[in-house]
């Protein structure tokens, strides 16, 4: 069964681009990817499955109910973070999370004392008061004290230090293994790739790739840069997966996809002073891996 459903979906706001023949399925239980650089429709995206703004053409549903038609119904069940949380600065934050709660007419007390020890945050302080950090766990209680069905989370962990990310995908592992499904929305592909099932990839307001997370890690570049103690001529790097080859005094830098212990053993023939591997941004994946669209 498919919990979210988005055919054709459409968004014009007046002659500016916001998305386009956006179409893709989430499956009970599953936690899907949804990411591209930012400005690509991500947000437009998940906007129009929450109702806050209408398509110009295409349809959405989420649990087989038309998004637009049946919002207020089907909003009950979904669990919200937007990227950017504002909120009344005067009001305590067990405050706001009580009223939040009053909305589902059910007692989630026991629920936000459990999420707050998990996210470690302070209930008793103000809002105003609170580190953007610390607003963001707010944001992500909120999103979760009423045990929705489905979590949309866009850009969640922006604001998060990396120990409060980790407590984080944990918190969402652990929701997922009780059957709830998750849309996670970033630019991020790191993100993505630790927690997600599939993805699809979203660039200018289309979808350009939907593919399984097995098939991405497969086919991902890394990014290498080198600081050389004498110089390498350029051919020395000129093999099979290495793409993007810039040299600039002491400094070599390439995208290589394919066996990383090969590229590891040609670095380790000559004289470095430093290495980087990682990952390439999402734009040089578009530009090297993405070609399409």
């Amino acid at each position: 069964m498919n919990v979210i459903e988005v055919n054709n979906l459409t968004k014009y706001y007046g002659k500016s681009r916001g998305i386009i023949d956006v179409s893709f399925d989430v499956e009970e239980g599953e936690i899907f990817g949804f990411i591209g650089p930012n400005g690509a429709g991500k947000s437009t995206t998940i906007r129009i499955l929450l109702s806050l703004i209408y398509p110009t053409s295409g349809s959405a549903k989420i649990f087989g109910k038309d998004c637009i038609n049946y919002g207020p119904e089907i909003k009950k069940d979904i669990g919200y973070l937007p990227s950017e949380v504002f909120y009344y600065d005067n009001m305590k934050v067990i405050d706001l999370l009580k009223y939040s709660a009053s909305f589902y007419k059910k007692d989630c007390s026991k629920r936000i004392k459990e999420l707050s020890e998990m996210m470690d945050l302070d209930l008793n302080k103000r809002i105003d008061d609170l580190s953007y950090g610390n607003r963001k766990k707010v944001g992500i209680l909120q999103g979760l004290l009423h045990e929705p069905k489905l979590l949309i989370l866009d850009e969640p962990t922006s604001g998060l230090d990396p120990l409060m990310q980790q407590r984080f995908f944990n918190l969402l592992r652990e929701e997922n293994k009780k059957g709830v499904t998750i849309l996670f929305s970033s630019h991020i592909l790191s993100e993505v790739q630790k927690l997600c099932n599939r993805v699809a990839i979203i660039k200018e307001g289309r979808i350009i790739s939907l593919e399984k997370i097995s098939t991405l890690r497969e086919n991902s570049y890394k990014k290498v840069t080198i600081e050389v103690n004498s110089p390498v001529k350029g051919e020395y790097f000129s093999i099979d997966g290495v793409s993007n080859l810039e040299m600039k005094d002491n400094t070599i830098s390439f995208l290589f996809k394919g066996d990383t212990n090969l590229i590891v053993k040609k670095i380790a023939e000559i004289s470095i002073s430093d290495v980087t591997i990682e990952e390439p941004s999402l734009e040089e994946i578009f530009m090297h891996y993405y070609t399409r669209g």
